[in-house]
């Protein structure tokens, strides 16, 4: 099951996932992104609540990644531990930009 809570403004995209991106719901979210990702100089998807990513869900994410390199930028915030071992495993952290709570409030 994965939820998704996409809002946009302008030419920002903000997704929010909740759940399990996994073969199974990994469509719905290309969908959703594919749905909306022209003219989108923005995308910034929010994990906090995602529970699970297998290698379908990666594909989505550099995807994503690929179209935002030519017409702007993708962040990906509030990564869990289980998540961001994930994407240390695969090299993932070194291709998206991941952006931690800790990081967002020293910058502040």
């Amino acid at each position: 099951m994965l939820n998704i809570n996409k809002s946009i403004e302008e030419t920002r995209m903000d997704i929010a996932l909740e759940g399990r991106l996994d073969t199974t719901t990994s469509p719905k979210l290309e969908e959703e992104i594919k749905a909306d990702i022209a003219g989108i100089k923005e995308l910034n998807f929010d994990l906090s609540s995602l529970a699970y990513i297998s290698s379908a869900g990666l594909r989505v994410l550099l995807a994503a990644q690929k179209i935002m390199n030519e017409q702007g930028a993708m962040t990906v915030k509030n990564v869990s531990d289980e998540i961001m071992e994930i994407f240390d495993m695969t090299g993932f952290s070194e291709i998206l930009t991941i952006v931690q709570p800790e990081a967002e409030a020293a910058a502040e």
